[in-house]
């Protein structure tokens, strides 16, 4: 089975439409099979972005990949001071 990635944006609509649906009175469950979406996908979106607008998300979204850049740059630069260290207490 092909799954789809959505996108922040689209994820917030989603949750914005199952809302909806249930205010009318269907339940969670109904409500996001209508959208097309799984039960347990809901619930998870709504975990994560419940009380975000489509900006917010973007900006999260942009800062969680920032931080996984930096933590690679750190990660590259213990490794490189690392290497230093040993090479520096080798005696010859």
């Amino acid at each position: 089975m092909v799954k789809k990635r959505y996108k922040p944006e689209e994820i917030i609509l989603k949750l914005r439409a199952v809302e909806v649906h249930v205010a009318k009175g269907n339940s969670a469950e109904q409500a996001a099979r209508q959208e097309g979406i799984s039960e347990q996908t809901y619930y998870r979106w709504r975990r994560e972005y419940g009380g975000l607008r489509v900006d917010q998300a973007k900006r999260l979204k942009e800062l969680e990949r920032e931080n996984t850049q930096l933590k690679k740059l750190v990660a590259e630069a213990e490794l490189d001071k690392a290497i230093l260290r040993e090479a520096a207490s080798v005696k010859f």
